[in-house]
């Protein structure tokens, strides 16, 4: 069994000044990211209106499918034209771990 985890640091437009516009713009890629059928929420920077972070879960019994669904994943979040993606921090475990 391998899990993996991957948070986006996102920047959000400069009309994001509300906590309103905030979730108008984190909750249609937190609701895509959840197609791939994975776990995905807002983790972080919860009171920065300007800024975003949103973590996603995937357990695979293979190592590579884990990789390519936080893959596409990754993919989805950094062609959104709506925000720009500052980093992707990820983590493999597998029964080694």
């Amino acid at each position: 069994m391998f899990t993996g985890t991957v948070v986006f640091d996102l920047l959000l437009p400069g009309d994001s000044r509300s906590l309103k516009a905030k979730r108008s713009y984190v909750r249609p890629i937190v609701a895509a990211l959840r197609r791939f059928e994975v776990s995905a929420a807002e983790v972080g920077a919860l009171d920065l209106h300007g800024r975003a972070e949103i973590a996603v879960a995937v357990v695979a019994a293979e190592g590579a499918h884990v990789r390519e669904v936080l893959d596409s994943c990754e993919r989805l979040v950094a062609g959104r034209p709506e925000v720009e993606l500052l980093s992707a921090r990820r983590r493999l475990y597998g029964d080694d771990d």
